[in-house]
Formats: structure tokens, C-alpha cells, sequence
């Protein structure tokens, strides 16, 4: 792969982020079109109502240029037939002599098939490596796990100080991070579906949950609150500002009066019904999943930290460190509950990955191991 073709797959997976929001549950796609002489002659990005995939928007504006072309694309063509006929099919109709992917699709219902059915029919086919697939793995991973479990893939996010404090036991005014900090958090939850929080931090903050970039949605960010008593403030900025967009997760527990001014409403109030008698974290990612959410962010307290942590629904953290320290034993930590009670049973995290923030500051990306097999003592 030369270095003009890195050029050009970079340009196809900036297309594929310009559909953030607007292609779930679908994967975001971009897609361009070079001719022999090296001049692009078309190009195209996947939405989710514009229904045709972004290989099929390129050919169309290619046109007859297509022929013996190259094309570009930041994730393997589909193979199979869904609510539009196989990219595959588009693009040995338009001639195309070369197809160069970012990333192989990791829905198992193409995974390689693909590029296969090109390579059989004599069109060439070549895969990125390095930082360039590992960045289209990232930009999809939602859809990929979603693909595989049907259920959304779970960040959580926090902001703490560098010794692993959330909030100090007397003042919590202002912010533990930076301005550029929390406008980089928003350009992550508009890259998701869903967002929870526990009826704590609604307790405390007040919070709106909501995503503030400005930047168009297919959905709304649909917001979801652990309550399993419905504890909710009626007149807290959530439950005012809700528009078919908040969930509250309780359990049968709590009583019907408290239900009807929230129904009134049209806020979804749905029980989750687990032995402890708090919310079944699991049942409620299954819930979402049938509603095609692929991405759910977790921005909780120390509490709900823990909780979905030693249920294991947690695939990945996502950690804004600010430069202070708070110390004190009082002080919350980012996890609280019981925690293990040995170094060996500790929750581990593996493919960690730093992302400059802001001056002094930076985020630590990493995948959860949920090995069902880890210590619990």
C-alpha cells in the first residue's frame, strides 16, 4: 500500500466520521473514488434514512469514471442483502479494478466474505494495517459488538483527579476538568446512542445528560437513570427537559404512585427486577439492544461505578485525568462499593491508550477484561 493510498483511506474514514449520529444502527462508512490518473471522481458517506451505503453514493457520482478505477472505502463492502442490495454487486457493475478497506467488517454476517467475492470475481483487494485499521476498528467497534451480542457496547467515562478522586466530602463547586476537557466528553457522547446515570448524581448535580455539541442526530441521546426505588425529583432539569428521551430503569418495587407522574410525561418507566433488589444491569442492556442502541456511556458516581463494574457490563473506561490531587479518606474515589479484597482479584483493563486533551490534561482509553472466572473474593 503506498503512501497515496493511506492518503486517500484517510480521507474515506474522515467521510465515515462525518456520519456520527446519523447512521446507527448501521456502521458509519465512507467511501471515495480515484480514476487511473490519481483525480477523485466521486465520493460518498453512509446515513442511516439515506439508506444507500456510501460505495454505492461514490459510483453513482463516479459514474462511467468508475471503470478500472480505485476505490476507497473505510470498511469491507457488504456481501449480503439487507435493506439495500449488496455493495459487492455495485461495484463489479461499475468495473472497478481495485478496492483498498481500512478495516475488514466484523459483523459476523460478512467478515471477509466480502472482500472475498471481489478477489473471485478479479478485482484487487488490499487491507490496511497498523494505526490506519486499528482507527476504522475504532470508529465501528460499537456496531461490531453490537453485530455479535445485541447488546451495546458500554463505556465509562469519568473525570478524576490524578490520585482517583471524583468529588471531595464538603465543596463539590466547579469542575474537576477543563473547559476543552468537557467539550471533548460532549464530542464522545454524540458519538453514542444511550447515556446512564444512578439517581445519586441526579440527586447531586442536577445533571441534563444531554448532547451539546450542536451537531445533527438521527436520534435524540436517549438518557437513561438507575432508579430502582423512583427517587426522581419531578421538577429535576432531566424530567422538565424530557421529550421522548429518558428511561427510567427501576424495579417492581416502587410504587405505582410514583409512576404515573412520570408516565403522564411520556417518560419510560420500566422495571428491571433483579434478586438483590436493585435494576438487572444485564436485563436492561438487552432491553436496549432491541432497540437497536448500539452505544451506551456511563457517567456515574462512585457507586454506580462499582455496580457496573462487578456486574461485568463494562467493555471499555474512558478516564479524563485533571492535574490536582485532593487526597484525604474522605474524598470519593472513582469506584466505590465493597472492591476486591486482593491485588489478584483486581478488574484489569489491557490495550490502554493516551489521548491528549488539553494542556497538562489527557484521557486513558482501555478494554475491560469481564472473564467470568476472575476472583470475587
Amino acid at each position: 500500500m503506498t503512501t497515496q493510498d493511506r492518503e486517500w483511506l484517510g480521507q474515506a474514514l474522515d467521510l465515515a466520521r462525518s456520519g456520527y449520529a446519523l447512521a446507527s444502527p448501521n456502521p458509519g462508512v465512507g467511501a471515495l473514488v480515484v480514476d487511473a490518473a490519481g483525480a477523485k471522481v466521486g465520493e460518498g458517506c453512509h446515513v442511516y434514512e439515506g439508506r444507500k451505503h456510501a460505495e454505492v453514493l461514490a459510483l453513482e457520482q463516479a459514474g462511467a469514471a468508475a471503470r478500472g478505477a480505485t476505490l476507497y472505502v473505510s470498511l469491507e463492502p457488504c456481501s449480503t442483502q439487507g435493506r439495500t442490495p449488496p455493495c459487492v454487486n455495485a461495484i463489479l457493475a461499475a468495473r472497478i479494478a481495485r478496492v483498498v478497506a481500512a478495516s475488514r467488517d466484523r459483523n459476523p454476517a460478512v467478515d471477509g466474505s466480502g472482500f472475498a467475492a471481489l478477489r473471485q470475481n478479479g478485482v484487487e483487494v488490499e487491507e490496511a494495517d497498523g494505526e490506519l485499521a486499528a482507527s476504522a476498528q475504532r470508529l465501528n467497534e460499537a456496531f461490531f459488538y453490537f453485530s455479535r451480542t445485541k447488546r451495546p457496547l458500554v463505556t465509562l467515562k469519568t473525570a478524576l483527579t490524578l490520585d482517583g478522586k471524583i468529588a471531595a466530602p464538603d465543596d463539590n463547586t466547579g469542575w474537576i476538568t477543563s473547559e476543552k476537557a468537557r467539550a471533548h466528553v460532549q464530542q464522545v457522547r454524540h458519538r453514542h446512542d444511550a447515556i446512564m446515570t444512578g439517581i445519586g448524581t441526579v440527586h447531586a448535580d442536577d445533571c441534563l445528560l444531554t448532547d451539546r455539541t450542536g451537531l445533527p442526530r438521527r436520534r435524540a441521546l436517549m438518557r437513561v437513570i438507575a432508579d430502582s426505588l423512583l427517587r426522581i425529583p419531578l421538577n429535576s432539569r432531566i424530567v422538565e427537559s424530557a421529550n421522548d428521551d429518558l428511561v427510567i430503569a427501576t424495579t417492581s418495587a416502587a410504587g405505582q404512585e410514583k409512576r404515573r407522574p412520570l408516565l403522564e410525561r411520556n417518560i419510560t418507566v420500566q422495571d428491571f427486577d433483579s434478586p438483590n433488589g436493585r435494576v438487572d444491569l444485564h436485563a436492561l442492556l438487552d432491553w436496549l439492544g432491541e432497540r437497536e442502541l448500539t452505544s451506551l456511556m456511563i457517567e456515574g458516581g462512585a457507586k454506580l461505578n462499582w455496580a457496573v463494574l462487578e456486574a461485568g457490563i463494562v467493555n471499555k473506561v474512558l478516564l479524563y485525568f485533571a492535574p490536582k490531587i485532593l487526597g484525604g479518606l474522605e474524598s470519593l474515589p472513582m469506584v466505590g462499593g465493597a472492591g476486591r479484597r486482593s491485588r489478584s482479584g483486581a478488574i484489569r483493563l489491557q490495550n490502554l491508550r493516551t489521548i491528549p486533551v488539553a494542556a497538562d490534561e489527557f484521557a486513558v482509553e482501555a478494554d475491560v477484561i469481564n472473564d467470568t472466572r476472575e476472583s470475587r473474593q
